[in-house]
């Protein structure tokens, strides 16, 4: 009896997994033709500047050069070798 039990169980089982199977739908994009469907990109000098505490970066917001002299300030900073001999 037992045994019987188990057979029709995993039987249910088996089905319920093939037939769960069944139910998923096509998942294809539909693309219109000529038009981007994504979030439009800013440039990233329109962005303003961050204002956490790990950053000393300050640009205008929408002005190119200050955001270009803003990452090349960045980047000197990172240099570990002028960082650690710069006391002396």
């Amino acid at each position: 009896m037992r045994a019987r039990q188990f057979f029709v169980a995993t039987l249910a089982s088996l089905a319920a997994l093939v037939l769960g199977g069944c139910g998923e739908g096509q998942q294809v994009t539909l693309y219109k033709q000529g038009k981007y469907q994504g979030k439009p990109d800013t440039k990233p000098y329109d962005n303003d500047a961050a204002q956490a505490i790990y950053t000393r970066s300050t640009w205008t917001k929408g002005d190119r050069s200050s955001w270009e002299a803003a990452l090349k300030q960045r980047a000197l900073n990172q240099n570990e070798y002028t960082r650690t001999n710069s006391g002396g």
